[in-house]
Parts: C-alpha cells; structure tokens; sequence
C-alpha cells in the first residue's frame, strides 16, 4: 500500500495495524511508547518493534499492559541516502530480540526485506551494537584520520579525500576470507622498521590511535601464523605505552 502521512495524534496511526515499528532516536524510545500506550493506541493483538541497535523490548515497557508482543528490531547496514535504503538492506542482517511473538513478526519483516534474521539476547546487545559501531562509524572516522595524514604527507587535499577508498573498499572485500586471512600491510608481514618509522611520523593522538589499532591487527597477524619472534618485536615496538594487563597485549 501507498504511503500516508499522518498529522494527527499518534494513536490514530497505530490502531489497527498488526506491526508498529517506532523509528525514533533511542531516547524517544520510552516516552513514545508511554506515550502510545497513554493514548490507547496499542491493542493485545498487535507487534510493537522499535529499531534500535542498543536497547532492547524493555524501553518498550509503558506498554507491557497492553499484551502487545514488545521486541527490537535493528537492520544491520549503513543507509546515508534514503533512496538507496532497500537496494542497501536486501542481503544485511536484522538484529531481533524480544518476546517470542515479536522476534517471529521481526523475521518476518526482515525475509520480506530480503535481510538475514539473527535473533539477539537482551543481554548481549550492548556488545553487538558496540562491533557495528566498530565495523561501521569508526572506520568512516578512520577514513577521516587517514585523509588528514595524507594531507599531512603532501597529498593535494582535493585527492585525499579519495585516495584510499580504493584501498577500503579492497580491504572490505577480503573479509570475505574473515579477519585473520584478510590482514595484510606491515604488522601481517612483521616488519618493524616500517611500523618504527610509522610511530615516529605520527603526532601522539595519531600514534596511540596507531599503536592501538596495531596491537589489534597483531592478534590477527598471530592467528594467521605471523612467525611469534617477529610478532614479539612488533608488539614490543606498539606496545611500550600499554601496561601488560592490557586486553591488546
């Protein structure tokens, strides 16, 4: 069916639909819901799904009265152009949680999307949600650093903004292979003059930033099978600033 947009009281929009999903900052979360259920709009018989990544059916509790079945729904992609949302969603997964009822509405919805269905427990979506941030937000922050240190390096800014993205997308491909078989570059190799030189070109933001995202790919590097004498002198070299407790060492 078309879209309508409503303009009147939210409850008038929700009665009688058999899935309401409320898209809305996680903050908003709780106050719609009080909201929604304040205003009667919600009924034993229907699914009530919000879509955030971090919190889970309980900051739908103002309408655990109702008997509504309450979960959480996260489609697991980036959409920076609503246009090209359901090109981007076909093939992501969908993060579900909730009552049982919620979570099989929540499949549902995501096969009709042509998205993946992977059910979450409550407890666990924190950290789920803390890797999509990892694997999403930080690496276009990533992109960001890597673009001022080529302007840094002598790169014309009108390129740098563009250098590396052949590079991203290369290294996103790889992961095909998973995140071991995947690393390449000087930490894989364990070549610590190249790492040294790094380290000293780079200002003391950047190069704890380096040292810890190095200590990362290190751990890859010794899954893959990175000789450990040659793993040993990297970490010594990325290493000197973090305590032996530290989870990267």
């Amino acid at each position: 069916p078309p879209l309508v947009l409503h303009t009147g009281p939210r409850a008038e929009a929700t009665l009688g639909a058999d899935l309401v999903l409320l898209a809305v900052p996680d903050d908003a979360i709780p106050s719609l819901a009080a909201e929604l259920a304040l205003q009667g709009g919600i009924g034993a018989a229907q699914v009530v799904l919000h879509l955030s990544g971090l919190l889970d059916r309980r900051a739908l509790s103002a309408l655990l009265h109702t008997g509504a079945a309450l979960g959480s729904f996260h489609p697991l992609q980036t959409v920076a152009d609503p246009a090209a949302a359901p090109e981007r969603l076909a093939g992501a997964y969908a993060g579900i949680e909730g009552d049982e009822r919620a979570v099989a509405a929540g499949e549902r919805l995501a096969g009709a999307m042509g998205m993946l269905a992977i059910r979450l427990s409550s407890e666990g979506k924190a950290a789920y949600h803390a890797g999509a941030v990892m694997a999403a937000n930080y690496t276009v922050a990533l992109a960001g650093v890597a673009e001022r240190l080529a302007v840094a390096g002598g790169v014309p800014a009108e390129v740098a903004g563009r250098l590396y993205l052949p590079l991203i997308r290369g290294a996103a491909g790889n992961l095909d292979l998973g995140p071991a078989a995947a690393l390449t570059g000087p930490i894989r190799r364990g070549d610590v003059r190249t790492v040294e030189a790094h380290l000293a070109a780079l200002e003391s933001e950047d190069r704890e930033l380096y040292r810890l995202l190095g200590l990362a790919a290190l751990r890859l590097a010794r899954q893959s099978g990175l000789d450990p004498a040659a793993a040993d002198r990297v970490e010594a070299m990325l290493g000197e600033t973090f305590p032996p407790s530290h989870p990267y060492r």
